[in-house]
């Protein structure tokens, strides 16, 4: 699919989902774009903040190298994904990740329509980054791996285990090169 123009799109489902909420007049509460390529892990996001691009300190940013080759119904249901948590921010005013507001909003949008499916976790495929590391716990022998050591790192199935679910040096996972 090649990149459709994101504005058109985000008006609809303001429109029909939203009761137009996200806009003043005419314009969009918050920036809108594709990303520059560098969103490779997930979809979409939406974000606010001193380090947001454009004037309007809020915005929602949709992944080109994972949506761009997906047919129309994933970038809907990321779009609208995002434009939820939005409206919490922008609308409700409250601070709430996928909380029992977003469900509520996903079901109600879900529930109106069949074209596409607003989830809390895409199953879009995305590409993997090879392991450079393998974390193994001395207590189970559990193998996990890693992209990166992560200092301090505590076997969590041990920890629970054996020391009433406290971090405890004695499940400190050991890293191994993958390679």
């Amino acid at each position: 699919m090649p990149l459709v123009p994101l504005l058109p799109l985000f008006h609809s489902l303001n429109r029909e989902y939203f009761a137009g909420s996200l806009t003043i007049g005419t314009q969009p509460k918050l920036n809108l774009r594709w990303s520059d390529g560098k969103l490779r892990k997930t979809a979409g996001l939406y974000r606010r903040g001193l380090n947001v691009k454009g004037p309007l300190g809020s915005e929602i940013v949709l992944s080109k190298p994972l949506l761009k080759h997906l047919p129309q119904t994933a970038l809907e249901s990321t779009l609208c994904h995002e434009m939820i948590h939005a409206w919490i921010d922008l609308v409700l005013r409250l601070d709430e990740g996928h909380g029992p507001n977003f469900h509520a909003r996903m079901n109600a949008i879900n529930a109106t329509q069949n074209k596409f499916k607003v989830s809390v976790r895409h199953s879009f495929p995305v590409p993997t980054s090879p392991v450079r590391w393998w974390a193994e716990c001395p207590c189970c022998g559990l193998r996990i791996p890693y992209k990166r050591i992560v200092r301090g790192a505590a076997c969590k199935q041990c920890c629970d285990t054996h020391h009433g679910g406290q971090w405890h040096s004695s499940c400190l996972l050991a890293y191994e090169s993958a390679s």
